[in-house]
């Protein structure tokens, strides 16, 4: 196959900005006192390759760059097999802030998206010029039984590159409040992209260290009401894969097993592009399928024209993808200041650190484009990401009612916080761009972290603040 295609990363989700702040204080503690001081300025510090790469890394890692940012169509381009059904034709546009790799950009790029190349859909009601990507997911389907796949905001019905299909974008109304999302049709959840920054050092933590890290401090936080239970598929408390029994990672509820994996679904679900791992469409309506299935095969015999490189030129998109993701560094945060430093020290002793773990170590002898030579890049280094890499329970406040896995309706992956301080919306569904606010929204009937959060208001204003700073400077 000798059309390149490109790749969507993985699920989108949610809009976000002004939401009033919830306050769930008891008469002894006192509403927040703190101000976010917003997206942290200055140079993205994201959005390169991780340091010490070989000149093959390189290669591969500048391959899967660059297919990131090309733009999918249905025909008669170079990137053909948008759709049928999609939430954008480039992983760039939804993971762009601050760099690419990241998330949800200030500007949302899908109101042009929606009529490109003469579509004729309608911009969803949860869909702002100044909020972030949504991806809808439905709860249940018409007939009461459990659905939670991801409905696509739009088709290609109308373009100009896919004459004859006719089908109809999903009815997202009634409408609710299109900056929090919240309030609208009670079926529909949404989740916003997630960055994926670092996330090779993510997939080279080996199991035992998170399980390691699972069973410390448990007296502690028994105490605090933190169980650490996530998605398991099979018996234990861990997110476990149902195939092979492994540690699952990647995704709001840690439901995809590797990058790979993660690659490849967001391509199907987000783009409409089939591929060997996903190679059925999602939509077979007669008419609408204008390409070859799987769309993202092996490039068996043919350079694509504009790469060089035969090895890199040989692989489908979503290897490429899976190396782009691999091989990106981290976020670098901010130099410490007095107030940050202040601030990690009143992380860690409200017990935040217990769920959101500060760093884990990668295996000794990690493989990137060489089973017998680790690479140097992700073999034993450290992975500052805040987070255990487990799921818990959220409580009554953002469950979303949706099961993956074995992750129930009101569990999610402990959110990485590296780069926080240049993400300007929060949460699974965007509710809130309002970093204080992202904080009490933990707090709710069920949740894991209802006694950290009565620590947070119970700190003083100084100590509170202190603790936003540090998390900005992330």
């Amino acid at each position: 196959m000798t059309m390149r295609r490109k790749v969507a990363l993985e699920v989108f989700g949610g809009v976000v900005v002004t939401v009033l702040t919830m306050c769930f204080c008891t008469p002894s503690q006192k509403p927040p006192t703190a101000v976010d001081p917003g997206v942290r300025g200055g140079p993205p510090g994201a959005g390169t390759a991780l340091p010490g790469l070989t000149a093959d890394e390189t290669a591969f890692f500048q391959d899967g760059l660059a297919r990131f940012q090309e733009i999918e169509a249905v025909t008669g381009s170079e990137n053909n097999g948008l759709g049928p059904r999609f939430n954008s034709n480039q992983c760039f546009s939804c993971h762009s802030q601050p760099a690419g790799g990241g998330t949800s950009p200030a500007r949302n790029p899908l109101i042009q998206v929606a009529t490109l190349s003469g579509a004729k859909n309608v911009v969803p009601w949860f869909i702002t010029e100044n909020g972030p990507i949504r991806e809808a997911r439905f709860k249940q389907n018409p007939d009461g039984t459990n659905d939670g796949n991801v409905h696509a905001l739009f088709v290609i019905s109308g373009r100009s590159d896919a004459v004859g299909c006719d089908i109809a974008q999903p009815n997202f109304l009634p409408a609710g409040n299109p900056l929090t999302g919240q309030g609208g049709n009670p079926n529909i959840i949404f989740r916003i992209p997630t960055p994926v920054f670092g996330d090779g050092l993510l997939e080279a933590i080996p199991d035992s260290a998170i399980l390691a890290n699972m069973q410390a401090n448990t007296s502690l936080k028994t105490q605090l009401g933190i169980s650490g239970h996530p998605n398991a598929l099979l018996s234990g408390n861990v997110n476990r894969s149902g195939n092979d029994g492994t540690i699952t990672r990647f995704g709001w509820k840690a439901q995809n097993k590797s990058l790979l994996l993660f690659a490849s679904e967001a391509y199907n679900v987000e783009m409409g592009i089939t591929s060997q791992l996903f190679s059925q469409e999602r939509d077979e309506t007669p008419g609408c399928i204008f390409t070859p299935t799987p769309d993202d095969t092996l490039n068996f015999t043919t350079t694509p024209t504009g790469n060089p490189n035969i090895n890199t030129a040989t692989l489908a998109d979503i290897e490429a993808f899976a190396n782009f993701m691999r091989m990106l560094a981290p976020p670098t945060p901010a130099p410490d200041t007095p107030s940050t430093t202040d601030g990690r020290a009143v992380f860690t002793r409200i017990g935040c650190a217990h769920c959101h773990t500060p760093s884990f170590i990668t295996g000794k002898m990690i493989a990137s484009g060489s089973s017998t030579v680790p690479s140097p890049a992700l073999s034993n280094q450290p992975v500052n990401l805040y987070s255990d890499i487990l799921i818990h329970h959220m409580g009554s406040g953002l469950a979303d009612g949706i099961t993956q896995g074995g992750a129930g309706p009101d569990e999610f992956r402990t959110a990485p916080l590296w780069g926080v301080g240049q993400r300007i919306f929060f949460l699974h569904d965007g509710r809130t761009s309002n970093l204080v606010e992202a904080i009490e929204f933990h707090k709710s009937s069920g949740s894991e972290a209802n006694k950290v959060i009565d620590g947070f208001n119970n700190l003083s204003t100084q100590d509170q603040q202190d603790l936003i700073n540090f998390l900005r400077s992330l």
